[in-house]
Formats: structure tokens, C-alpha cells, sequence
């Protein structure tokens, strides 16, 4: 009987628990399932949702340098057919192929819709050059950070049969194209003497991408920092100044306003022998597009060939930056720019001929490019720095401008213009800088407010004269700008204006540049103004007349009125950090 019991204990003891605790494993298992198949469905709704774009369709256009419009153009399919939501729109991508400069200049200025369609939000250029152009220009322009999207080296574009003389001896540096472009028989260095002088046309850079990298890469070149960045006290030093100058000096005839029109004409000759010149600075995106007719212009019948410097060399950035505007649209084109980083993107970028991250292999069908001419690349330059290159240049290339500076001395100068400087202060340091930079060339300084001489609200601090004579006078007359009160801006541009006209330089490139922080408040009228500058009769552009102006206290259609029937431009700043930048981008303009 003992034994019958102690049998039935054992079976009591081992039927529960493992029942039950698979019980609770399959009612988790079952419990996890049903969650993931909610979940999913929820997420399949709200996807659903999304893509109803509840704020309806919204357009984002960019406008891109023709060199990658290709690539973009490809992305912008991807994303439009994928319909991406940003803030309930369903944003859409429309691609605009235009030129940096003509883009530059439409947002700096106003954007001529019927000429160049809808006005972008965003902009892909080149370099970040144009970039800092239009921030020098327009301080309120800009609506991020600039970030780029591909790459492209800047290198030498020369007929075949100088690729190997260059490559088979010490090849060139950009710092010594100055002293190699001076010699007269410059290609005697590479064995052939009988081409004679070595000449590099370099389009004005104020409107050519390689030029002006060229150019930044050649000054620092013979500076401290051989690998930059060049700043603007590098442009005061002597070395770089005589570096600018024979440049400037050696610079070959007639050379073709843009970089594609040089190469086109470098490419007629097909030798170096009898050709209007022997190399021309080019991105190696753009030779890849040229030799094969892919820039619009007829097909090269000869092919150049790139070659590259020798130690650091610059480059293209391909930023890309969202426009000021609707916040909705600014967040559109960050997430389109995230977009282009992205691998396939990357891939069209690689397969356009633009260096990128994607892997992919760069054309197969590319005659005069070996894809193997990256070499270290140069430190770039600072926004200001960039716009002070160019215009240091222009002042060289031009043995000089004659410019008469007309400077608002009111009140309201003394206005915080940030870092904890008035804006005169920036005025100061910037006019500084302007009179060390210049090594050739005149300069005159004005100040005007309100009965500053006798009953006249403006006074002649220094008569315009040449900077070699004058430059202690200049900095004595910088210094002496002291607030007062008033801003009778009209009738001292007038008295500025005639003396300036009375001192006209023929042969120089002579203007006006007032730089100011208000409206005009006594004195000439705006239409008394106009007549008095009609009546000089002086056609447009002899004599310009640029404004630079701080904050938003001022009539900016009345400064633009007067700038454009001079010839001259406006650039206006939020604070007066930016004046310095901004008045190296008006000197490196024609106007």
C-alpha cells in the first residue's frame, strides 16, 4: 500500500509546471506577433498618409553649374519618384543647368524670371567662391552652410605634345608660374627652346572659377604657407604683391573672357608653336566636357591634355547651399543635398567625371584626362580672403583704379556692427587693409554727415591721388573718421561726384564707392539728385557709383536706382563684419 502511494505522489508532482510555462512562452510568442503585424499596419497607414501630402505638392528649385547638372538631374528622378515628404508637402525637384556668374548675378541684383525662369532655393555652383561672392553681396542671401557634393581638381589644359616635356622634367608649381611666364624663353626649361615664352591665359577671376583658385594657389606659393590658406595680410606682403604684379604683366594678348572660350581657341592651334597661348587653368571636370563637346560648344578637333602641378594644387568644391527663404524649403534642400552624399548619388557624380565618394568608375570615353592628377590639395581661403584675391588682382591687372571712398560718419555708425566693434570700427579696418593691399592705383577719402566743414554736411579727408605718394595720408585720413550727426548722403555724393569727374583718369578703371548704414535725411532730394547727375551727361559706366551698405536702415531702391544708371552695383550687409569681404567683391567687379 506504501509503495501505490508513493507512485501517485510522483505523477502529481511532475504534470503542472512545464505545462504552464509553455503556455506563457506561446502566449508571449503570439502576443509579439499580433504587436509586429499592429505595428506594421500602423506604419503602413502613416506611410500611406505621408504620401497623400496633406500640405499638398511644393517645388524645390535648384539651380546647378552645368558641370554637374547631369548628375543632379539624375538624382532629382530618383527623388521624385520616391515623393519624398518635407514638413506635409510632397516636394518635388526641378533642376536648373545655369552658369555661377549668371546665378550670382540675378540673386545679388533682381532675378530676371522671363530670362532665367523661376528663382532657385537652392544653388549648386563650383566653388564656394560664389558662394562667398553672393554673401559679400547680399549678406541675407544665404540660408545654411555650404557643403560639398563632389570635387575637381584645378589643372593645366595644354596641347599633346607639351604633356611630356612638362611631365619628363621638374613639371611647374602655381607658385612658379610668375617667374617661369616672365622669362622669355620659358620652355626652354622643358627641353624646347624654340617654343619661346611660356604664357597662361587665366580669364578675368572675377567671373572664372580656375582662374581665381589658380590665382589664390599661385600667391600661396610664394608665401609662409605653401599650402595656404592664404589670408589677407598674405596680399600685403611684398613677395606676393611682385608675385601678382608679374603676373599680371606677363599676361598674354586678347585672352578670351571665359575659360571655355580659351581652351576653345588653345584647342584651334593644336600645338604649342603659332598658338595664342600655351596653357589655360581649368577644372578637370570642365576639359573632360570640352574635348568632348559636352559644354554646348562644337567638339575639340585635337584634344588638350591635362597635366598637374607639382606639391599642393587647388580645387573645386561643388557646395551646395539652401537659399534664404520659407523655412519649409530651406529644410526641402538640406534633405535633398543629405540626398546627393548619399552612395548612388555619389556613383553619378564619379560617372560624370567629378570626383565623389561613390566608387564608381570615372568615363571610360575621355580623351586628354588620366583621372590621376589629384595632388594635395590647397588650404582654401577665407570668404573675405577669396573676395580680396580677386580684387588685389583686378587692381594689378589694371596697373591700378582710381577710387574716391565716401564714408557715412552719422550716429548711428557707432551702432554695435558685431564682436563687440562699432561699425565704424569695421569701416576703419577694412579701408585699411584696402589702402595696404593696393600696390598701385589712387585712392581719395570723404567723410559726410551734417555740417561737418562750414555749412556743407561733407569733407575731403584726402584728395584722390596715387597710393605709392600717399598711403601715410590715407591711414591718417582712415583714422580721423569720427561720428557726428546726420546723413545727408545725396548732396555730399553729388560734390563727390563732380571732383571726382573733374579728376577723371583716362586709361584707369576710376569709380565711386560710398559706404553708408542709413537713408538720406536732409539736403538733396533723391529726384533732385538724379537731375543733377543726368545733367553731367557722363555715360554709364565711365564713372560708377557702388554703395555699400550696413543693416536695413537705408532705401535700397534708391541706392540701386543710382548704381545701375552709373554702371555701379549695391551690396548690402546685415552687420558690419562682412564689409571688408564686401568691398574686395565690388572692387573685383567692372563696375
Amino acid at each position: 500500500m506504501g509503495r501505490h502511494r508513493t507512485l501517485e505522489n510522483v505523477r502529481r508532482g511532475v504534470a503542472k509546471w512545464p505545462v504552464v510555462v509553455l503556455g506563457m512562452v506561446a502566449l508571449l510568442a503570439l502576443s509579439w506577433l499580433g504587436w509586429t503585424w499592429v505595428n506594421d499596419r500602423i506604419e503602413q497607414r502613416a506611410a500611406i498618409e505621408s504620401k497623400s501630402c496633406p500640405e499638398g505638392d511644393s517645388v524645390l528649385r535648384v539651380a546647378v553649374t552645368p558641370s554637374a547638372a547631369p548628375a543632379v538631374e539624375e538624382a532629382a528622378k530618383r527623388w521624385n519618384v520616391e515623393k519624398t515628404v518635407v514638413a506635409d508637402h510632397c516636394v518635388r525637384v526641378e533642376v536648373a543647368a545655369q552658369d555661377p556668374s549668371q546665378v550670382f548675378a540675378g540673386l545679388s541684383n533682381d532675378w530676371n524670371e522671363p530670362a532665367m525662369g523661376g528663382k532657385p532655393q537652392a544653388w549648386l555652383p563650383e566653388s564656394s567662391y560664389w558662394v562667398n561672392r553672393l554673401s559679400a553681396a547680399d549678406g541675407s542671401a544665404i540660408g545654411s552652410n555650404t557643403e560639398s557634393v563632389a570635387t575637381s581638381p584645378v589643372v593645366l589644359a595644354l596641347p599633346y605634345e607639351a604633356v611630356k616635356p612638362l611631365e619628363g622634367h621638374d613639371s611647374f608649381t602655381f607658385g612658379d608660374l610668375a617667374a617661369l611666364t616672365n622669362t622669355p624663353d620659358g620652355w626652354a626649361r622643358y627641353g624646347k627652346p624654340e617654343w619661346g615664352k611660356f604664357t597662361v591665359a587665366m580669364p578675368d577671376p572675377a567671373a572664372n572659377t580656375a582662374s581665381v583658385l589658380a590665382l589664390q594657389c599661385a600667391i600661396a606659393g610664394v608665401s609662409p604657407q605653401r599650402a595656404g590658406p592664404v589670408t589677407v595680410e598674405t596680399l600685403t606682403l611684398p613677395a606676393v604683391q611682385e608675385n601678382l604684379a608679374q603676373l599680371a604683366a606677363a599676361r598674354p594678348a586678347n585672352v578670351p573672357r571665359t575659360t571655355i572660350d580659351a581652351l576653345i581657341e588653345l584647342g584651334k592651334a593644336g600645338k604649342v608653336a603659332g598658338a595664342p597661348f600655351s596653357a589655360v587653368p581649368v577644372i578637370e571636370v570642365d576639359l573632360y566636357r570640352r574635348n568632348l563637346g559636352l559644354d554646348g560648344k562644337p567638339a575639340a578637333g585635337k584634344p588638350l591634355y591635362e597635366v598637374a602641378a607639382r606639391g599642393p594644387s587647388p580645387a573645386a568644391d561643388f557646395p551646395f547651399v539652401a537659399l534664404s527663404g520659407d523655412q519649409s524649403q530651406v529644410r526641402a534642400a538640406l534633405k535633398f543635398r543629405d540626398f546627393l552624399k548619399e552612395t548612388p548619388q555619389q556613383q553619378s557624380f564619379n560617372r560624370i567625371g567629378l570626383r565623389a565618394a561613390g566608387g564608381a568608375a570615372y568615363p571610360h570615353d575621355s580623351p586628354g584626362i588620366r583621372w590621376d592628377s589629384a595632388t594635395t590639395s590647397l588650404v582654401p581661403a577665407d570668404a573675405t580672403t577669396t573676395q580680396q584675391i580677386s580684387a588685389t588682382w583686378t587692381n594689378a591687372a589694371e596697373g591700378g583704379q582710381v577710387i574716391t571712398v565716401l564714408v557715412d560718419v552719422s550716429r548711428s555708425m557707432l551702432t554695435n556692427g558685431g564682436d563687440g566693434k562699432t561699425r565704424i570700427d569695421w569701416v576703419k579696418q577694412a579701408l585699411h587693409g584696402m589702402t595696404d593691399r593696393m600696390a598701385s592705383g589712387a585712392v581719395g577719402i570723404w567723410e559726410f554727415s551734417r555740417r561737418l566743414d562750414a555749412d556743407r554736411p561733407y569733407r575731403q579727408l584726402v584728395a584722390t591721388s596715387p597710393i605709392a605718394t600717399s598711403r601715410p595720408a590715407l591711414h591718417a585720413g582712415i583714422d580721423a573718421l569720427k561720428p557726428a550727426t546726420g546723413t545727408h548722403l545725396y548732396t555730399s555724393l553729388e560734390a563727390a561726384y563732380q571732383t571726382a569727374l573733374n579728376s577723371f583718369a583716362d586709361g584707369k578703371r576710376n569709380r565711386v564707392v560710398v559706404i553708408t548704414d542709413g537713408p538720406n535725411d536732409g539736403g538733396l532730394t533723391f529726384a533732385q539728385l538724379k537731375d543733377r547727375l543726368r545733367d553731367k551727361n557722363v555715360a554709364r559706366g565711365k564713372l560708377p557709383i557702388s554703395f555699400l551698405s550696413i543693416g536695413s536702415e537705408l532705401n535700397r531702391r534708391e541706392l540701386t536706382d543710382v548704381a545701375r544708371s552709373t554702371g555701379g552695383t549695391v551690396s548690402v550687409l546685415t552687420d558690419a563684419r562682412g564689409v571688408d569681404g564686401a568691398l574686395g567683391q565690388l572692387l573685383s567687379t567692372e563696375g
